[in-house]
């Protein structure tokens, strides 16, 4: 898949509302992705690797399962 101009130097992208983190190097669904980056909810690591993702309390997104959805905190 093709990375987004605004993510392109970013192998993980973060969704804020859901709390999910997607690798652009295996991801094979471009509509979430950019979808992520229309709504402007897009979020990169640095360092850009899984462990800083997790560390912030994002997990790995998988193909083929739904997208959970977060309740917005008060």
């Amino acid at each position: 898949m093709e990375r987004p101009s605004r993510f392109e130097h970013s192998r993980f992208l973060g969704d804020k509302r859901t709390q999910l983190v997607y690798d652009l190097d295996t991801w094979a669904e471009p509509a979430v992705i950019d979808e992520i980056v229309a709504a402007d909810i897009g979020l990169c690591f640095g360092p850009d690797s899984l462990a800083e993702a997790r560390n912030r309390g994002y997990t790995l997104a998988t193909a083929g399962r739904t997208r959970r959805q977060r309740k917005p905190r008060a």
